[in-house]
């Protein structure tokens, strides 16, 4: 008389692709990644403690004079925002590499560069998209007012995302080796610099009297960019990483 072993999968590993319908897979894979955030709260809220302590202890170790605060205030945030989304970025898809999940991606029915995405996406949603809510409040320690920090969120909401995406590119060309996080540094800091330049260009522009939608148009246009270009690449190099 035969016996029917069955094997149970990890609770963390992403769904097989095998009679799982293509358009569920990404679906699926973000879920996931959100719920390992819920599990795991202290790792997830890393990022933003440190946003927090970098731009709230910065007015107190610079100076105590409100217009130097003024001025300088939106690229410090902006800096602070970017090492927070960084932080996170080695373990993106090391965890997936690990438990053989991103064997699993290269050989589902769903695109790569969709799957992806949804690695992207799950990454803005637990690091970019509390760092935008947050930014009004740590604007006011510098003294911004009004339609300065209007502007700081949502040059934040367009810019986020475009950290998101162009730092995951950097933790999927670096899959698999060490010191990980200081190659994604390397590679990454010079494509982001746009962003910080027009991030924190478009809040300076207001407090000259002028207007801020040229900087926020280059914001938008690098996040298109960014959305139509880094999935693709980010397929491409995660297959030369397992190979």
């Amino acid at each position: 008389m035969s016996r029917s072993v069955t094997s149970a999968a990890p609770a963390d590993a992403c769904p097989p692709s095998k009679g799982v319908p293509a358009r569920s897979l990404s679906a699926a894979l973000l879920q996931r990644d959100l719920r390992l955030m819920l599990r795991r709260r202290g790792e997830a809220a890393l990022p933003l403690g440190f946003f927090l302590v970098v731009a709230g202890l910065q007015p107190l170790g610079i100076s105590p004079e409100a217009q130097l605060l003024r001025q300088i205030g939106p690229g410090l945030l902006w800096v602070a925002a970017l090492l927070a989304a960084l932080l996170p970025l080695p373990a993106l898809f090391a965890l997936d590499h690990a438990d053989g999940t991103l064997e699993q991606m290269l050989l589902s029915e769903e695109p790569l560069w969709q799957l992806a995405l949804a690695k992207a996406a799950a990454h803005w949603l637990g690091s970019g998209a509390p760092l935008v809510l947050l930014s009004p409040l740590l604007g006011l320690l510098y003294g911004l007012e009004g339609e300065e920090l209007l502007v700081l969120a949502l040059g934040l909401l367009i810019g986020t995302p475009v950290l998101s995406l162009i730092g995951a590119l950097g933790a999927a060309l670096t899959t698999g080796l060490r010191s990980a996080g200081a190659l994604i540094l390397l590679l990454v800091l010079p494509l982001l610099a746009p962003v910080l330049i027009f991030g924190a260009g478009a809040v300076l522009a207001v407090q000259a009297g002028q207007s801020a939608a040229p900087h926020l148009s280059l914001l938008g246009a690098e996040l298109i960019l960014a959305a139509v270009a880094t999935p693709f690449l980010i397929a491409q190099a995660l297959r030369i990483s397992l190979e």
